[in-house]
């Protein structure tokens, strides 16, 4: 089958190359990709090694129902999650990873859920009750943060978007955001941050927190260390907490879908193309020209 494998000498490090069928376990389902999105923490970077098939969420069809017989059956639509192995005609995935989807949801869309839907609701869900509190998102522009300005949002916080430009904050209004922001200079405390960013950014974003407020760290844009003041963690308690999204997340993808299909939650993909054009939207996603998701389908 073909599939998408690290190659250092091609465009965003990503070429279309023969590989073998995978092999589904017991408790995995064989399913075929009909679209993928682009999440940055799978991208090749140097020292990769070649051959590799990256990919991480895929939406596409089961050829193959899993042998203990749990899961979707032959045929159904679904969206997967998988540590790899998703740029690819053909994947398994263990059906814990895995959501039948709504009729009318599309494959491209649902392959924007994943990583980025599933991350920020399960950081959100461990930032605790938030009907009437503050949230802060910073990196709202990305898919993530835009999954996290609406999910908030519709638990009934008033979300603060931090964004790297105002360009950068289009759209934000109208999925939820009651503030954007450039700076976080001047913002009023707020109970919960979803922070993508760190470095400086992370330092300050603690620095709002009110007492027994938590900041989940998701990520770390930048690239920078987070360095904190003498005596910047001494005071009333708060929470900064590292953060993985985990696994086993067919049921909060199954969760996502049923929003999206009924129109509650945006997928937000910004660009759209065919597979063998994955070296310019890894270039455009890498470079920040991204709002939101990057989806590929599979030709």
């Amino acid at each position: 089958m073909r599939a998408l494998v690290v190659d250092h000498a091609a465009p965003g490090r990503l070429a279309i190359a023969e590989v073998p069928e995978p092999a589904p376990g017991p408790g995995e389902v064989l399913v075929a990709v009909a679209a993928f999105s682009l999440n940055h923490g799978e991208l090749p970077r140097e020292g990769a090694p070649e051959g590799v098939v990256p990919g991480w969420d895929a939406a596409g069809s089961v050829l193959q129902a899993a042998a203990n017989g749990s899961g979707p059956k032959a045929g159904d639509r679904v969206a997967t999650h998988g540590p790899r192995g998703g740029f690819a005609e053909r994947r398994a995935v263990r059906v814990g990873n895995v959501a039948v989807l709504p009729a009318d949801l599309s494959l491209e869309d649902a392959s924007a859920l994943p990583v980025a839907g599933v991350t920020a609701l399960r950081a959100l869900r461990a930032s605790g009750a938030l009907l009437g509190r503050r949230v802060l998102v910073t990196g709202a522009s990305g898919g993530v943060g835009r999954f996290a300005v609406q999910l908030a949002r519709r638990a009934g916080a008033e979300v603060v978007a931090l964004v790297g430009s105002p360009e950068r904050g289009e759209g934000l209004a109208e999925l939820g955001a009651t503030e954007i922001v450039t700076t976080l200079d001047g913002i009023a405390p707020v109970h919960a941050v979803v922070e993508t960013v760190g470095g400086a950014t992370l330092v300050a974003a603690f620095a709002l927190l009110e007492a027994g407020g938590f900041l989940q760290s998701i990520g770390a844009a930048s690239h920078e260390p987070a360095l904190f003041a003498p005596g910047a963690t001494i005071g009333p308690a708060k929470y900064l907490a590292a953060f993985t999204m985990g696994t086993d997340v067919g049921q909060d993808l199954s969760y996502l879908a049923r929003l999206a299909s009924a129109g509650e939650l945006d997928p937000q993909v910004d660009w759209r193309g065919d597979w063998t054009s994955v070296g310019a939207a890894v270039e455009l996603l890498l470079g920040r020209r991204i709002r939101g998701k990057a989806v590929l389908t599979v030709s």
